[in-house]
């Protein structure tokens, strides 16, 4: 078979003023180094540099106007995906037929294809030689950031503080508690109130045997400064004891029933017990409660076994041996049950002493009846021993709230319930004993979500109070400022709530009722939901036809809408003529893209250029087709779906961490090994400097209250709200490695940790304050980065080219001469494939229905994930 004639085009280079994408340089005729000193001064972020017929082609980030007679090598057009080094004819390309990703040249007459794949492919930084340079950490100029301060927890209030008059307790009695538990440590002795003795052998045999496997018996420390509630190396609630816990306590049980030892330890504690009954029986409640062995408010079963069996009370003899397991509980039980009648007398006698602060010692440190000891201590006025009571011993975070404002310290009430989410629970607690603080926790509440930027759910919780109606509309107006679906409803609220703005209000809904275009549908579907589920009167009834008329519109442009909403607008007395003429909506079920099996992949292809006149460093989708773009040192930028620009905000952004409710955000710059932090209020048109802090590792959204992130192997609760520095709400630390990843939703905290050679991941519950849960070694389904092993720097790092949305996967990979974006849905199958001419990363950012795509290179691509439509952000 013969070969094809050679083509040998009339014209060898291009000549003139031309839109360059590559150059090619020929080190047969610049020398090796002067060639490749000039594709090093060509190449920028996002160029790619390949070896083509001897020498290197430099093809460009960007198209850029050049003449052909002073170019610094030879130039190469793009034509239909080719790089093109001379202007071919259409015969002439039709003969040649070069592949869409190749260059041609022509060299000694003929024109020649050469593919530009991986294998040609050059890594220009091979070319610089850094053997003698030294990297220097980078530091700010200005004094390190403080500590971070943290919400300290009150600890469980010490005996000293239930009076003067509260005996010290015997080391006797906790010694005894201990054994009675099977927990009791090294150095532990035993004594008969009125005498001592030391401790026996077989007290010491089993210290040593406890400080042999405590480090694999004994649950690890808590790490929590906030909350106590949270163990860094802890398996979490429901844990289950360690093995070696397990044989020691069958092994301690045995020892108990079936040896002379076990009778002589029961007949120790028989004897003890005995003692403490004397003196509760003889009025010496001083001595009594010197050597009380605290109880609990439940005898758990450990606790039972543990015991050494006692017998029957009369006897008060312990008997080592029992037929089965209920007869060993039954006699601990009647021993427990005695004590606890004499705590229960001993209480009523101090009550009716005028003794308070004893007796509610004996309700929680003897019997464990905290919460009724808080609620004694209220009853009395001693208010701040009450919260420190509850929060020390660690009772529903409600109560806790309630108890810190009774004693006048609504700041850390407030801080509390920011953390816990308590805010509901507490207001009820105060409103079901009908306290006239549960107004002034109301209001506290309220001011809060208002403050973080929910002003919708601030209007619902501050309007039982009618004083406070005029604060209730000024949020209102400040959600309208933000726009968007909150902006929609926060104007149905005010229409609904204010009839006397009715007026007022008619030019902004009428603006957004008949604007018709697609990009404020949702706007216009959310303001018709809110209407109908917030208009108890008929002052809205000027709206609803138009409302109606406007859901209709948009039907009929194919948006989304919820038939029963149109249902119960025509019900409204104003809708009576189209509810006559209007036939019957059908409810026509379109299923969601992700979920339709008839639907078609989605592909985009952005050449390079489309490029824009800034970098994107990222990019966030808001409601009404808004994004806000982080333009790096150039600042904020917030636009409308056409590009145009809405407002500016002259602050660093690297990075941006919106708020849910999408009226504020936080903007990170690096600053050496910290972050300069700025904060963005969207309704107010502000943006002002936070403070300059380490941040490794960040969860990508906030509440506009607590933004969880990480420092090292400590993860912090950040209060949003703190000026000048960051303060802690809550923390948790030493998590055996450094952090890599957060992710946070309204329920759970996830994070990664790398601790060699695999990560682990952790998952805290959000409800009352964040509690452990469970600590795995995968992922697990969940929006967290991937974390991988860098072979080349040694150290632990996020996978860059995957990005989560359960149950949405994205992956960038590079495609010849392209950047691929696949995107697969809920079922793993490749649902969009888009394309960005060039090697320049591509970012990523889920956020609600809608995905962005951007790049360094300005360009911007928005994705409906619900109706499966892409859209180009022309940027101007």
């Amino acid at each position: 078979m013969s070969r094809p004639a050679p083509v040998s085009p009339r014209q060898h280079v291009h000549r003139g003023t031309l839109e360059v994408a590559a150059f090619w340089f020929d080190p047969a005729l610049l020398g090796e180094q002067e060639a490749r000193a000039r594709v090093l001064a060509g190449w920028t972020s996002g160029a790619g540099v390949f070896a083509v017929a001897g020498g290197w082609l430099l093809r460009l980030a960007r198209p850029r106007r050049q003449a052909c007679a002073t170019a610094p090598g030879l130039p190469l057009t793009l034509e239909a995906e080719v790089l093109m080094a001379a202007p071919l004819s259409g015969p002439e390309r039709g003969r040649l037929a070069p592949p869409a990703g190749s260059a041609v040249l022509v060299r000694a007459g003929h024109a020649e294809v050469f593919p530009l794949d991986a294998s040609c492919r050059v890594d220009v930084a091979a070319w610089l030689e850094v053997s003698d340079w030294n990297l220097l950490p980078v530091k700010g100029l200005g004094a390190p950031p403080p500590p971070v301060t943290v919400l300290e927890p009150v600890a469980m209030p010490p005996r000293s503080a239930f009076g003067p008059g509260l005996p010290a307790a015997a080391p006797e009695a906790e010694s005894m508690r201990a054994r009675m538990k099977g927990t009791v440590g090294a150095g532990a002795t035993q004594s008969v109130p009125g005498g001592s003795a030391p401790a026996s052998w077989w007290t010491r045999w089993r210290a040593w045997l406890q400080a042999r496997w405590g480090s694999a018996a004994s649950p690890p420390p808590a790490t929590s400064a906030a909350s106590g509630l949270a163990r860094a190396k802890g398996r979490g609630a429901g844990a289950s004891p360690s093995q070696a816990q397990k044989l020691f306590s069958r092994f301690s049980a045995w020892v108990l029933r079936s040896t002379p030892l076990g009778a002589l330890l029961s007949q120790r504690q028989a004897e003890y017990v005995r003692r403490l009954f004397d003196l509760f029986e003889q009025g010496d409640l001083q001595e009594a409660l010197r050597y009380a062995i605290p109880l609990g408010a439940q005898m758990t079963e450990p606790e039972r076994v543990a015991l050494g069996l006692p017998g029957p009370r009369e006897s008060l003899t312990i008997r080592p041996r029992a037929a089965g397991a209920a007869s060993i509980m039954g006699g601990g039980a009647q021993v427990y049950d005695a004590l606890k009648e004499r705590y229960r007398a001993a209480f009523q006698r101090l009550k009716r002493e005028g003794r308070i602060d004893e007796a509610a010692f004996v309700l929680t440190e003897l019997l464990g009846a905290h919460e009724e000891a808080v609620s004694f201590l209220e009853e009395h006025g001693r208010l701040r021993l009450a919260a420190e009571l509850a929060e020390g011993r660690g009772l529903p975070p409600g109560l806790v709230v309630r108890q810190w404002l009774l004693a006048k310290e609504p700041g850390r009430a407030v801080a509390i319930a920011r953390r816990s989410g308590a805010f509901a629970d507490a207001v009820l607690r105060l409103e079901s004993s009908r306290h006239p603080e549960a107004r002034t926790l109301r209001r506290l509440w309220a001011e809060m979500l208002a403050e973080t930027g929910d002003y919708l759910r601030a209007v619902t919780v501050i309007w039982p109070l009618e004083e406070e109606h005029p604060r209730a509309r000024r949020w209102l107006e400040r959600g309208i400022a933000v726009g968007g679906v909150g902006g929609a409803r926060a104007l149905a609220r005010l229409v609904a709530f204010f009839p006397e703005t009715f007026e007022a209000s008619r030019g902004p809904v009428l603006a957004l009722l008949e604007d018709g275009s697609r990009e404020r549908a949702s706007e216009r579907a959310a303001f018709a939901a809110a209407l109908v589920r917030e208009s108890q009167t008929d002052a809205a009834s000027g709206f609803e036809g138009a409302v109606v008329r406007a859901l209709l519109r948009d039907r009929a442009a194919g948006h989304r809408l919820e038939v029963g909403v149109l249902t119960q607008l025509l019900k409204k007395p104003g809708c009576g003529p189209l509810r006559t003429d209007l036939p019957k909506v059908p409810n026509a079920h379109r299923p969601p893209w992700g979920e339709d099996p008839q639907a078609g992949m989605l592909t985009e292809f952005l050449a390079a250029a489309e490029a824009g006149p800034y970098p994107l460093h990222d990019a966030v989708a808001l409601s009404g087709q808004r994004m806000l773009l982080a333009l790096g040192e150039a600042g904020v930028r917030l636009i409308r779906a056409d590009g145009t620009c809405v407002a500016h905000f002259d602050v660093p952004a690297f990075s941006l961490v919106p708020s849910v409710h999408e009226d504020r955000m936080v903007a990170l710059a690096p600053r050496g090994e910290l972050q300069r932090l700025s904060r963005i209020e969207l309704g107010a048109r502000r943006a002002v400097h936070w403070c300059d802090a380490r941040v490794d590792a960040f969860a990508p959204s906030h509440d506009g209250s607590r933004w969880f992130i990480a420092e090292g192997d400590t993860v912090m609760a950040v209060d949003v709200l703190e000026s000048g520095a960051f303060r802690a709400l809550w923390r948790v630390s030493q998590l055996e490695g450094p952090v890599l990843a957060l992710d946070v939703d309204d329920g759970w905290l996830r994070f990664v940790t790398w601790n060699a050679p695999s990560a682990q991941y952790w998952n805290y519950a959000l409800e009352n304050g964040p509690t452990l849960r469970s600590r795995l070694a995968q992922r697990g389904g969940t929006n967290l980065p991937m974390v991988t092993l860098n072979t080349v720097t040694g150290k632990a790092e996020r996978e860059k080219n995957f990005f989560f949305a359960m149950p949405w996967i994205l992956r960038t990979v590079q495609v010849g001469l392209n950047k691929e974006a696949l995107l697969h849905g809920k079922s793993g199958s490749l649902q969009a494939r888009f394309v960005f001419e060039g090697e320049e990363p591509v970012g990523a950012r889920f956020w609600g229905d809608a995905l962005l795509l951007f790049d360094k290179m300005g360009r911007l691509l928005r994705v409906d994930l619900t109706e499966g439509t892409a859209r180009r952000v022309p940027l101007g």
